[in-house]
């Protein structure tokens, strides 16, 4: 949202804003006023993070009634079809609104029971992001550089992909294995995916390729979801040169019953009018960034939390599926694994944390696909609903063992993975050149990729959205 107040000047004085009951809704109110729908852009985005936050604040105290009334407010302004910051509130309004929604099982359960989910639909919808962004490109880039160092000199090579559905990742591998001096090894993949046809496409397609470059080849379809695999059934030899690859999916073990853990909702610390003003003065050009400078002031953990916030950087969440998970893992002896995550904190234990984390990473994201794609085309729009707005509403919405989409930031992967026994693998600068040499050839501009403790992470401008981290089994001393 360009900034177009002149300096020294804010919202408050200069537009017809200075007139609205800035974050106080009174039942009476109804629909805003009719000339909310002439606000320039940029007004428009910043009124609509107010009703949001405001909104969720009253989610979060349970003062439905005004919830209510902010969600029909977000509803006259917000869209799928408009700017960046219409799209994104017209998806938080939504998981908002399933939010408050449950508070009434029956009526949610009766509204949802004719819901059909196309699994045809979700996979067609992950291929459509991996061809609209780089991220899944890059991950794949780079994790296949760091597998073939780590695999030098190696006869007999495993490896373990757990989100098993897009053959272009191995078939790089494929070319770079055959280029090598001393020939390809035998490769065996284990491909994990809940769709038993996604693997078959897997197998005939990879199987084809192998013998096309003329690398021994095995395929082992695993059909199964992360957090229900059995080690036992990736079949791991002795001798085997284990590698695993990892893009997007470990964040599911991080799922728990919060219930046990006595999470309390939080309540604002700051008054409407004051947030309403900082906001207000804000001049920022994108809400992304004025999200990542001024997210603290919007919300508040309670001072009778029973357990650090997720938010702090030295503190974890009890994952109990995590810890086995991983323990099981370094049993197998892994020589590599490569790690792919979304770099947000949206575990955070109180809504208005994962309000504000989430507005902030998918803002970002969705600025993405603003830059690549013009608003009309259904493809966009089946990755902004059928994606990101099904993982907004998972992580507003959902509690307990529902609340799946768990996100962490580097900084807690690699505590999690140096507590489990596992030691870093400095990612190299041979990786992070080829997936510098992808941007530049596809004309990827404003993305970036920074190294940070020997990792990477992929950015779009300055804000990091998924990092890249590489372990390995090290023996207990």
């Amino acid at each position: 949202m360009a900034g177009m107040v002149p300096e020294g000047q804010s919202f408050v004085t200069s537009s017809p804003l200075q007139f609205i009951p800035w974050m106080s809704f009174s039942p009476g109110l109804g629909s805003p006023f009719p000339w909310l729908r002439e606000l320039k852009s940029e007004e428009r985005g910043l009124y609509l993070i107010h009703l949001l936050v405001s909104c969720a604040n009253h989610v979060a105290a349970g003062s439905l009634e005004n919830a209510n009334i902010g969600l029909e407010q977000i509803s006259h302004l917000a869209s799928t079809d408009g700017d960046t910051m219409q799209r994104i509130a017209a998806y938080f309004n939504e998981a908002l609104a399933y939010r408050m929604l449950k508070a009434w099982p029956g009526l949610y359960k009766a509204l949802n029971s004719t819901k059909i989910s196309l699994v045809s639909e979700e996979i067609h919808v992950q291929k459509l992001f991996f061809e609209l962004c780089p991220f899944l490109k890059l991950a794949y880039v780079i994790t296949n550089q760091a597998i073939v160092e780590a695999m030098e000199g190696e006869k007999m090579v495993h490896i373990i992909d757990f989100n098993c559905f897009e053959p272009a990742q191995w078939i790089n591998l494929f070319q770079t294995f055959n280029a090598r001096p001393e020939g390809p090894p035998h490769l065996r993949i284990t491909g994990m995916h809940e769709q038993k046809e996604v693997l078959d496409h897997m197998a005939r397609r990879l199987t084809e390729e192998a013998q096309k470059w003329d690398i021994p080849f095995q395929f082992n379809p695993v059909v199964c979801k992360l957090e229900n695999l059995d080690l036992e059934s990736l079949r791991v030899k002795t001798g085997e040169a284990l590698a695993v690859s990892s893009v997007l999916q470990l964040h599911s073990l991080l799922v728990t019953d919060d219930e046990m853990h006595k999470w309390k909702v939080n309540s604002p610390s700051m008054s409407k009018t004051d947030r309403s003003h900082r906001v207000l003065q804000m001049n920022q050009r994108t809400l992304g960034e004025w999200l990542k400078k001024e997210p603290v002031h919007a919300y508040s953990p309670s001072s009778d939390l029973a357990s650090p916030s997720p938010l702090s950087p030295l503190s974890l969440a009890p994952a109990p599926k995590m810890g086995s998970f991983l323990t099981a893992l370094r049993a197998l002896s892994p020589k590599l694994i490569v790690i792919t995550e979304q770099e947000s904190n949206n575990s955070g234990s109180t809504l208005m944390e994962r309000v504000m984390e989430a507005l902030n990473f998918y803002a970002a994201l969705f600025d993405c696909l603003e830059s690549a794609v013009s608003r009309a085309p259904l493809e966009r729009k089946k990755v902004e609903k059928m994606l990101f707005g099904e993982e907004i509403k998972n992580i507003i919405a959902c509690e307990g063992v529902e609340r799946k989409e768990r996100h962490e930031k580097l900084e807690k992967w690699i505590l999690r993975l140096e507590l489990a026994g596992f030691g870093r693998v400095p990612l190299s600068y041979h990786g992070m050149l080829q997936a510098g040499r992808l941007l530049q050839t596809n004309n990827y501009d404003g993305y970036k990729i920074k190294e940070e403790n020997g990792c990477l992470v992929i950015c779009w401008q300055e804000r990091p959205l998924y990092s890249i981290s590489a372990w390995r089994f090290r023996p207990y001393d």
